[in-house]
């Protein structure tokens, strides 16, 4: 029997309080694991019991968030960066945020599933099991504070995705999205894993504050260090996997094509987000932004880490954003295109991280706020037409106004918003994104982050023409005849004119939001690089 000693016993029991949505999560897990044992099963109501779980590891977070608690006799709140289970999660408010968000989008999610009947009640057990397992990875990977806790997180996020991409049975497209999910999953986590073990062996350490230390000062005395950059860029690719950036994106189309529209959404939706505040927290580590007070280094150190990093971001996101908005003028199924913007837009969600500044990663997580509605919006409607008309490809919606046109309004909302016209709120999010750059271009005078503004509004202009198609489609071009459906439901109606009406009233909330998100950050120092950088 494992005896643990009296004086670590309160250090646990704060750590275990501060974990406490991810208890939740385990739990629940277990429990509807035990559950599905018994005959029966199949029977129970097994999405009100995700439903159940998810809420209230939400509350929990809410909780944390409003008390602004980190159950530390130091005090400090979550202003204050607090290290849990020997130094292997970070909780601060950024941890909690993002805790906000997964669980806020698990419950939407789950209430997508019922109103849309996938899936079925012989296979809703394993299904919410693998849905709450995936979110718990994604909780973890926001609070990742060591490079093997970056791994792990990664990759408890992965493998449960895997299983729900391919989770329509008897389906051939659905097997193959799952097979090559797999395939790519496994080269993008083979490759980070080397280039965490090559760094941490380095470093002498996986703790990424101490990370962060060794390398600024490894940079700082050498003019280039090949193993250092070769690990990071490595680690920036595994990141980048779940990121779907370009050219780590070849899974992402197939996938979610071959997926169901509400695996799709969750993919698109809290797989980016996870992905965006591992990579934040990251790049922050190695800004110096988590760095503890002994930590201290000369801020030319700092300078030259983003000497090293900043160029590669603008480069990562540039390709992303263009590459994702010309891949979908060509897509004639939804599911496809969607697929296609959502890379495009993990290419905007990076070019706030370009800034190398607290506000821009601010922008970061107030775009996924708004996104979270904006992409799930736009899958919702897929598939509920799905469930209505049979198709997922685009000549399906020909006339869909005159069939369903409560789904066609907001079905509109959705797109001019991913677009970002005013007064939506996907204008809120890409204004906060540009401010950004635009803020961190006047004080570093780094050529590459004008050209990258230059590039995202460009983009923005694109991406108009292929969403408005769409709408043109559905409103102007002759209904088909298709095979009958099911009837969209009221609650369906009601599920879709919330994500809209929250897109619509969002310019009215723009201050609360902006205050979240800076407190968000406010347990990060200020990483913002001195003027004008100059390479070592």
């Amino acid at each position: 029997m494992v005896t643990i000693p009296e004086h670590l016993l309160p250090v646990l029991r704060r750590d275990l309080l501060a974990f406490g949505p991810e208890v939740v999560l385990i739990l629940g897990m277990v429990t509807m694991l035990v559950v599905r044992m018994f005959r029966g099963s199949e029977r129970l109501p097994f999405g009100a019991v995700a439903a159940g779980i998810i809420g209230l590891s939400l509350v929990v977070s809410w909780w944390q968030w409003v008390t602004d608690q980190t159950l530390s006799p130091s005090g400090g709140g979550l202003s204050q960066t607090r290290y849990l289970f020997a130094h292997m999660l970070a909780y601060d408010a950024f941890t909690v945020y993002l805790r906000l968000f997964l669980t806020a989008f698990g419950l939407f999610l789950v209430a997508l599933c019922v109103l849309s009947k996938v899936p079925d009640a012989e296979d809703a057990a394993d299904f919410y099991v693998l849905l709450t397992g995936a979110t718990l990875g994604m909780m973890l990977m926001a609070s990742a504070g060591h490079l093997l806790m970056v791994y792990l997180a990664v990759e408890m996020a992965s493998l449960p995705s895997y299983a729900l991409a391919g989770f329509l049975k008897l389906r051939r497209d659905s097997s193959e999205a799952a097979l090559k999910y797999v395939v790519y999953g496994g080269g993008a986590s083979g490759l980070m894993l080397y280039g965490i073990s090559m760094l941490a062996g380095k470093c002498g350490t996986g703790f990424l504050p101490d990370v962060a230390v060794s390398v600024a000062a490894t940079l700082g005395r050498e003019q280039f260090d090949a193993v250092t950059i070769i690990s990071l860029l490595l680690i920036l690719a595994g990141i980048g996997f779940k990121l779907a950036a370009v050219p780590f994106h070849f899974w992402c189309p197939d996938v979610f094509a071959g997926a169901s529209a509400e695996v799709a959404g969750f993919l698109s939706v809290a797989s980016k987000g996870a992905a965006v505040a591992l990579l934040g927290r990251v790049l922050v580590a190695f800004l110096g932004g988590m760095r503890l007070t002994e930590h201290e280094l000369p801020s030319l150190y700092w300078a030259k880490v983003s000497w090293y990093l900043g160029p590669a971001l603008v480069f990562l996101s540039a390709v992303t954003m263009t590459f994702g908005n010309l891949a979908a003028y060509a897509q004639t199924n939804l599911k496809r295109l969607l697929a296609y913007s959502t890379i495009a837009h993990a290419g905007y969600m990076m070019m706030g991280l370009c800034a190398l500044t607290r506000e821009g990663v601010e922008a970061a997580l107030f775009y996924l706020a708004v996104y979270f509605f904006m992409n799930l919006g736009a899958f919702a409607v897929v598939a509920f037409v799905r469930n209505a008309v049979g198709s997922e490809e685009l000549s399906g919606y020909s006339g869909l106004v005159y069939r369903a046109p409560w789904l066609t309004v907001t079905m509109a909302v959705f797109l001019l918003s991913l677009v970002g016209l005013p007064p939506l709120a996907g204008y809120m999010a890409k204004f906060q994104i540009f401010a950004a750059v635009y803020h961190a271009w006047q004080s570093q005078q780094q050529t590459g982050l004008l050209v990258l503004l230059a590039l995202g509004l460009l983009n923005t202009v694109l991406s108009l023409f292929y969403y408005v198609n769409v709408l043109k489609v559905m409103i102007l071009h002759e209904p088909r005849e298709t095979p009958a459906g099911r009837s969209v439901s009221p609650l369906a109606l009601v599920y879709t004119g919330l994500c809209a009406l929250v897109l619509l009233v969002g310019i009215f909330f723009w201050d609360p939001l902006a205050s979240g998100t800076q407190k968000a950050v406010s347990s990060f120092h200020e990483i913002q690089p001195p003027a004008r950088v100059s390479p070592p």
